[in-house]
């Protein structure tokens, strides 16, 4: 059933690529590359330590072990995967791994082809990847696997009834580094011993990020001496019915990272800001351009590029991570690592860190206008408030970096 489900899974795929779905054709073109790039870049004597992430998330969470094993081993030769295009289409230049490329889909034939081309001696599966085929085979070679800031739950099909055998596929691993007890809980209930709790990594990398945070002049000269800086990530339509009735008139310096970032979103997003009254500005632009009037006496800052939202945080007074009013949240250790209070919507119930952070006040969540209004307005007339909701989310992340540290020892040292 699981094989019948992936040539299902890479006949949809196959089919939106023919019909113009972007990333469908990036998929399948790199699909394709796979091969080339494995027999170019990777000889056996090689016998790379293989990372594979989903894609861009997963992939900041094995960054931490890539650049120590980068930094401490430079002889060691490193292979990267990614299984989206949004992951590696963005880090297919990165320069922490000697071979990039897509995994291609998890049939058996592709297995074999896959680790008989590549030869690696160890491998990282970042989080919730558990390809059936890759996870045997490697198995079978007796290559060792290392689950990495692994978290699981009961509705997944591990731990149902009708699992049909699929969670046969977990011991295939030879240990999981698992993000909480109840994960590890889990794991004991279907015979999975080989299981330490390191927490996530993710708070290790955004650690780092936040102590080499880029100096953005363009944000600088936009913030100005303002006190009232409220940062945006990963912005949609649906969050900005949220936030944006709140600011005309309100005097706030506002800057907005758009989760997509295209003409028309930009274009609209611009749209809706002048119907506002809000006077706006683009990133892009602001930085060609050497008039720094225009851009300090602008409302908002709009982010029509990626790659700068980590740093851009610094700038602010209050965070808002987007993403909770559609598929989940997106990265608030990302905002909270800097001690700032962050404001998030309502589908944040599978995020670890977003449960905390709310429970100790650092994080609020809104589900409506009228309901992100009362949360601002309690901040900005409590400035106490605002400095200890701040201070705890500070404390939390960088109390919980160092599974980076506890993992690397376990595996690579």
């Amino acid at each position: 059933m699981y094989s019948l489900a992936i040539y299902i899974y890479m006949f949809c795929v196959n089919v939106a690529a023919l019909f113009g779905n972007r990333k469908a054709k990036q998929m399948m073109r790199g699909h394709r590359d796979t091969w080339r790039i494995l027999r170019e870049k990777v000889s056996p004597e090689d016998k790379p330590i293989w990372f594979h992430a989903a894609s861009l998330g997963e992939f900041e969470q094995g960054r931490p072990l890539m650049e120590r094993l980068r930094r401490e081993h430079p002889e060691k030769k490193i292979l990267l995967t990614f299984f989206s295009p949004s992951g590696y289409e963005v880090r297919k230049d990165y320069s922490g791994a000697d071979v990039i490329c897509y995994l291609p889909f998890d049939t058996l034939l592709n297995a074999r082809k896959f680790l008989r081309l590549a030869h690696p001696s160890k491998a990282f599966f970042i989080k919730y990847e558990f390809w059936a085929n890759y996870l045997f085979l490697l198995h079978f070679k007796g290559i060792p696997v290392f689950s990495v800031s692994s978290i699981f739950r009961p509705s997944q099909i591990f731990f149902r009834w009708y699992n049909f055998g699929y969670s046969y596929v977990l011991r295939q691993v030879s240990h999981f580094f698992v993000q909480n007890t109840e994960s590890q809980r889990l794991l004991q209930q279907k015979g999975i011993f080989n299981v330490t709790v390191a927490g996530d990594t993710r708070f290790d990398r955004v650690v780092e990020i936040s102590q080499q945070a880029k100096k953005l002049p363009v944000c600088e000269s936009f913030v100005g001496e303002s006190k009232k800086v409220f940062v945006v990530g990963s912005s949609w339509e649906a969050d900005e019915d949220v936030y944006l009735p709140y600011f005309p008139g309100k005097g706030w310096k506002i800057i907005i990272a758009s989760h997509v970032v295209s003409p028309v979103r930009i274009e609209r997003l611009q749209a809706r800001l002048k119907d506002m009254g809000l006077v706006s500005v683009l990133y892009s632009e602001a930085e060609k351009s050497d008039r720094l009037d225009d851009l300090r006496s602008a409302d908002v800052l709009i982010i029509d590029c990626y790659g700068l939202l980590s740093s851009i945080y610094q700038f602010a007074t209050i965070a808002y991570v987007g993403g909770g009013f559609g598929v989940g949240i997106h990265n608030v250790p990302e905002a909270a690592v800097y001690g700032v209070p962050v404001i998030i919507g309502p589908n944040n119930e599978r995020f670890r860190e977003a449960q905390y952070l709310l429970g100790v006040g650092s994080c609020r969540e809104v589900s409506s206008a009228e309901a992100f209004r009362n949360v601002m307005d309690l901040f900005v007339s409590d400035p106490a408030q605002l400095r200890r909701a701040g201070k705890r989310a500070y404390d939390y992340i960088h109390s919980n970096a160092g599974a980076a540290d506890l993992i690397y020892r376990e595996t690579l040292a």
